[in-house]
C-alpha cells in the first residue's frame, strides 16, 4: 500500500512538472506584422495568449472558434474569431477595423450578451487583441493589408434644439425611405405609415405587410441566424447614444444583414434616424412603450 501511495505521489509530481513546462512553453517564436502595419512582438503574442487563456477561452474556446465550455449555456453565441469577421467596428462593414475598435468592446462589453467589460491595461488589451488576430491569419497577417477608414461622428446638424424635428424626420426615413422595418419592425400605425408614404412618395399605401410589426430573423456569416433588435425592448449591442447610433448606421454590423448606410442615405438622414432610434430606445421599460404599442394596433 505504501509503495502504491509513493508511486501515485511520484506520478502526480511528474504530471505537475510536465504541466508547468507545458504552460511555460513559448508558443510564438517570431514577431508578426498585421494589417495597417501593426507590429506585434513575439512577447506580446505570448502574453496575449496567456490573457486569452485566462479570460476569453471559457467562452471563445481554445481555438478561438466560439466553442468554449461555457458557450453552450449562452443565448448569444460567442464570436468565432477564426472567421476574421468583426461586427462592431467604426469602419464600413467588411473592412478591417482598427485596434481601438477592439479596445472599445473590451472596455465597454456588448449590451445584452455575456461579453462584459474587462479591466485591462492598455498593454494587456494590445497583447490579447494581437493574439486574437492569429486565429484568422489570412485576414490579418501582412503589412500590405489595409484597415478601413474610421467613421467619426461630426457635428450633429440637429442638436438638442431641433431634437423633435430630427425624431420626426427619422421616423419618416426609418419607415419609408430606408424601410428599416423590413428587418426590425414598424412603430407607426397603418394610417400614419400611409401618410408618411404620401408625403415622401406622393402616393398613399393601401396594402400592408402582415409581418410589419414583427422582428424578422436574418441570415449571417456566423452560421446562425441573427435577430435584429426591437428598439423599444431589446438591448442595442454597441450603441447607447445618438452619436454611437450614427456611427453604427454608417458602418453597419459586419457579417450580418445590417449593411452600411453610408452613401445610401444623406448624412442628415442618418443623423435623423439615429435620433429616432434613440427615442425608441428611451421607451424601454416605460409607460411610453405601452402607449406607443397601443396606438399602432390596427
Amino acid at each position: 500500500m505504501r509503495n502504491t501511495m509513493k508511486g501515485l505521489k511520484l506520478t502526480l509530481t511528474v504530471f505537475s512538472l510536465l504541466a508547468l513546462v507545458s504552460c511555460s512553453e513559448t508558443h510564438f517564436k517570431e514577431d508578426k506584422i498585421f494589417a495597417g502595419g501593426v507590429y506585434a512582438p513575439a512577447k506580446s503574442l505570448n502574453d496575449g495568449k496567456s490573457l486569452y487563456t485566462e479570460y476569453c477561452m471559457p467562452c471563445h474556446g481554445v481555438n478561438g472558434d466560439g466553442k468554449g465550455v461555457a458557450a453552450k449555456g449562452l443565448t448569444v453565441p460567442p464570436r468565432n474569431f477564426k472567421l476574421g469577421q468583426f461586427k462592431f467596428g467604426r469602419v464600413v462593414s467588411g473592412e478591417l477595423p482598427h485596434d481601438e475598435d477592439f479596445y472599445e468592446i473590451l472596455k465597454k462589453g456588448l449590451h445584452g450578451t455575456a461579453m462584459l467589460p474587462w479591466d485591462l491595461s492598455q498593454q494587456q488589451m494590445h497583447d490579447v487583441v494581437q493574439y486574437i488576430k492569429t486565429f484568422a491569419p489570412e485576414k490579418w497577417e501582412g503589412a500590405d493589408k489595409k484597415l478601413g477608414d474610421v467613421i467619426v461622428a461630426g457635428k450633429d446638424p440637429y442638436g438638442e434644439a431641433h431634437k423633435e424635428s430630427a425624431i420626426q424626420r427619422g421616423k419618416e426615413v426609418f419607415h419609408v425611405v430606408a424601410q428599416c422595418w423590413t428587418c426590425h419592425r414598424a412603430y407607426v400605425s397603418h394610417a400614419e405609415f400611409s401618410q408618411i408614404a404620401q408625403k415622401i412618395n406622393g402616393a398613399p399605401v393601401t396594402e400592408f405587410d402582415p409581418d410589419m410589426y414583427h422582428v424578422k430573423l436574418q441570415p449571417s456569416d456566423y452560421g446562425v441566424a441573427t435577430m435584429p433588435p426591437d428598439f423599444t425592448y431589446d438591448s442595442v449591442r454597441s450603441a447607447t447614444t445618438v452619436e454611437e447610433l450614427y456611427v453604427r448606421l454608417n458602418s453597419g454590423v459586419g457579417g450580418t444583414a445590417m449593411a452600411s448606410w453610408k452613401g445610401v442615405l444623406q448624412d442628415d438622414e442618418i443623423w435623423a434616424v439615429a435620433h429616432y432610434v434613440k427615442s425608441l430606445m428611451d421607451m424601454k421599460r416605460t409607460p411610453a412603450r405601452a402607449k406607443l404599442l397601443e396606438s399602432i394596433k390596427n
